[in-house]
């Protein structure tokens, strides 16, 4: 309902969803329906009197799309007649567009519709504009604020009694200046060199909520360069196979990170910068950039190289599967094993499995300064807490468990909600299921949240999805009804993502085994069936 007492059928939602449909990643329209060009309708449609009705007395309108086609015109230059009814609920934007254009909205296929969806439409854009400029530009992650600039995290270090941004700051700076080549006052760059700005950026680590600080340089105001770009990342799947595999032939696990990954790789392309107020003494100054500094397009690539060209002089070559899963024909003289060693590279982060990984971790530690105090058995990867549990039996295998940044999260939920929002809402003290009994989030009528409350909301599903990548499936369906309102979300679904986010706090100790036991199953238990005629 809005709120000038007009009541729609078209969830906001669907709406928008039919907007964003519209759009690649970069925002540019992507359709396979590219116009309406004919309307037809048969004696089936309704006439305005045939429209007209009684309900209990009062006046009333029958609503129906019956008896209208619409000629779509595909991308590819076919044409083709479709029900009105049907692209209604694929294309309600469109056909409402469409409808005011040809002169057709009055009609009892349209009247009763087209208006509200463009009203809505209206609204939606409306609102998408005005949290932008109320609220977006406030940065939190976690519920923890984020600065802009390094005086912004000082001052954020003396309003929290800590000095926690202060001291990434300090850390980082250490371990980038060989990256800087600084020239002598006076001198000039040298011709052929691009002109970059450096800058200080921040972040908060999943894994325990410890400040980062991360000195980037401003790349995209220089040429990219003809070559590739990036460097990918090992994908979930592909590390919790390898913990399978691991446990299946009782191989050891080591991990290790890198230090300053990206800068341990010289530079590709020609850039100088003028030094800013984090080099202290020596801010103003010119200096060529030597290293990959994080921020340059080539940066990316420019590690992966230097990585892969680790790999090949260790004897790795990469998984057509998954191009950051390292893998090796090994043999354990020990017992005469044949297997295949691997290397899992999660950017700076380094798994081995091998049957003496203590070795290969020493010959990458020739290649890349690691970080003190990473290297042994893993315990965090990629976000998730692992752990090496014993069966009953004597046999090992590898858990994984988001406990720990459920814990933080749920934490940091408490205290956002406690300071920006107790007045309206508060998590449960005690929630036995992920959702309220019998709630329904598509039925929910409820008043819209406000722009700052809506981006919270948006906040909490992006948290809640991470859950369930790193394990979390019993709040998948849930998550995923609450995801499908983030466009216009109402009070009622903030109070059910509260709802989870109070039951992950009381089932917070969770974890996902990979056993590598072949399952037993016994196959009388299921009853056989004839699909033929299904097929």
């Amino acid at each position: 309902m809005f709120p000038d007492g007009e009541v729609t059928e078209l969830a906001a939602n669907t709406i928008a969803t039919s907007m964003y449909a519209q759009c690649d990643v970069d925002g540019n329209e992507y359709l396979l329906l590219e116009a309406f060009v004919d309307h037809q309708k048969s004696d089936a449609a309704l006439t305005l009197e045939q429209q007209k009705t009684n309900h209990n007395g009062k006046p009333s309108i029958r609503k129906s799309t019956a008896g209208w086609k619409l000629c779509c015109q595909w991308l590819d230059g076919s044409t083709s007649w479709v029900r009105l009814s049907e692209l209604k609920e694929s294309h309600p934007v469109q056909v409402a567009k469409y409808a005011v254009a040809a002169g057709i909205d009055h009609e009892p296929a349209f009247n009763w519709w087209v208006r509200h969806v463009l009203k809505k439409r209206d609204r939606i854009i409306a609102q998408v504009k005005q949290r932008n400029a109320r609220y977006l530009k406030k940065t939190h992650k976690f519920g923890i604020e984020m600065p802009k600039s390094v005086q912004e995290a000082l001052e954020l270090d003396k309003k929290n009694g800590n000095n926690l941004w202060g001291d990434a700051i300090k850390k980082e700076m250490q371990n980038v200046r060989n990256a800087f080549d600084i020239l002598p006052d006076g001198t000039t760059a040298p011709i052929g060199y691009q002109q970059v700005r450096c800058h200080m950026i921040f972040d908060v680590k999943m894994e325990d909520f410890w400040r980062k600080a991360r000195l980037v340089a401003g790349g995209h105001t220089t040429e990219a360069p003809p070559t590739l770009t990036y460097a990918s990342v090992v994908s979930r799947e592909t590390v919790r196979i390898a913990l399978t595999m691991a446990a299946l032939h009782g191989l050891p696990i080591m991990a290790a990170a890198v230090m300053n990954a990206y800068v341990t790789a010289p530079n590709k392309e020609k850039i100088w910068t003028t030094l800013g107020p984090e080099f202290g003494s020596d801010c103003g100054k010119k200096a060529i950039i030597v290293r990959a500094l994080y921020g340059l397009k080539s940066a990316g690539a420019a590690f992966r190289s230097h990585l892969g060209e680790c790999m090949r002089n260790l004897g790795y070559k990469p998984c057509l599967a998954d191009p950051d899963l390292w893998m090796k024909p090994e043999y354990d003289p020990s017992d005469s094993f044949k297997y295949w060693s691997y290397i899992l590279c999660y950017v700076d982060d380094i798994l081995v499995i091998h049957h003496q990984p203590e070795d290969v971790i020493k010959k990458i530690d020739k290649y890349f300064p690691l970080k003190p105090g990473s290297n042994g058995k893993p315990d965090m990867y990629p976000g998730t807490k692992l752990r090496e549990i014993t069966f009953t039996n004597g046999e090992k295998a590898w858990a994984m468990s988001p406990s720990k940044y459920m814990q933080e999260s749920v934490s940091n939920c408490v205290k956002h909600v406690k300071a920006n929002m107790s007045d309206m809402f508060n998590l449960p003290k005690k929630a036995i299921n992920p959702f309220p009994t019998d709630y329904e989030p598509m039925e929910d009528g409820t008043p819209e949240l406000d722009a700052e409350h809506a981006s919270y909301y948006q906040q909490l599903i992006g948290i809640m999805r991470w859950m369930v990548e790193i394990g979390r499936i019993d709040i998948d369906t849930q998550v995923l009804m609450l995801a499908s309102h983030v466009a216009l979300p109402q009070q009622g679904h903030m109070s059910a993502a509260l709802h989870i986010m109070a039951y992950l706090r009381d089932h917070h100790n969770s974890r996902m085994v990979f056993d590598a036991h072949e399952p037993e199953i016994v196959k009388s238990d299921f009853k056989k069936y004839d699909w033929q005629e299904f097929y």
